[in-house]
């Protein structure tokens, strides 16, 4: 009589392990963010079934151009993790986590508001470095000293200046000589009349376009007798 023969089906391996969805919280630093500062965000994610930290990866990410762009990234080991960006730009960010073992997690999507500041206002006098003066003119190529502090403004702020010195420093916050900072507007005088305007770039020097056969460069204050005007906080 045949042995009987038993065919073992093996079994089959198990399906792969659930899955946990952790929770993920993150805090953002400011909702209004100063041009050229900062923005830090601080993610803590958390195994709802262990109650501890889940490692893994999170992602700061900001909504551009129609997509959402990485900014920064960070591992999670033992606690929370801080993200950071210097974005250029109002935008939406969130951040997103993905662990071994963990569901993908995003939070909710934040706005952050942009401002102007002095340091944005400066960024965008430095390119316009070596552009020749001409009088009359406001850009982008060309500019006399008004016409280029009007262009740098409007630029940066939104704000419009008129194209005279004289005028310019009716607008803006009048602020002391000793407290003027990066981005104030510079007004010169004779007597009480505004005759050349420039943008103050620290330490006693100024961005400005000076006269005829001069370019637009950062220049010492040569004066005494100026106002300052602040146009952003």
């Amino acid at each position: 009589m045949a042995a009987s023969t038993t065919t073992v089906t093996p079994v089959a391996a198990s399906a792969a392990a659930v899955k946990v969805t952790p929770t993920l919280a993150s805090t953002t630093s400011t909702r209004s963010l100063k041009w050229g500062s900062t923005l830090k965000v601080t993610a803590k994610v958390i195994d709802p079934a262990t109650g501890k930290i889940a490692k893994g990866t999170v992602r700061l990410q900001g909504w551009s151009n129609g997509a959402w762009r990485n900014l920064d990234t960070g591992t999670v080991k033992t606690s929370a993790v801080t993200l950071t960006a210097k974005p250029k730009s109002t935008l939406w960010v969130r951040t997103i986590f993905s662990g071994s073992g963990y569901n993908q997690k995003v939070t909710t999507k934040v706005k952050v508001k942009v401002v102007a500041s002095g340091a944005k206002v400066l960024a965008e006098a430095k390119k316009h470095k070596g552009a020749l003066y001409k009088f009359g003119a406001s850009g982008p190529s060309r500019f006399d000293c008004s016409g280029y502090t009007k262009y740098v403004y409007k630029k940066t702020t939104g704000k419009s200046l008129p194209h005279k010195a004289n005028s310019q420093q009716k607008y803006g916050k009048s602020v002391s000589k000793s407290n003027k900072k990066v981005g104030d507007l510079i007004v010169f005088r004779n007597g009480s009349y505004g005759y050349h305007a420039g943008i103050y770039a620290g330490n006693g020097y100024m961005y400005d376009s000076p006269h005829s056969g001069a370019r637009v460069g950062k220049h010492k204050i040569w004066s005494k007798n100026y106002v300052v005007r602040r146009l952003v906080a």
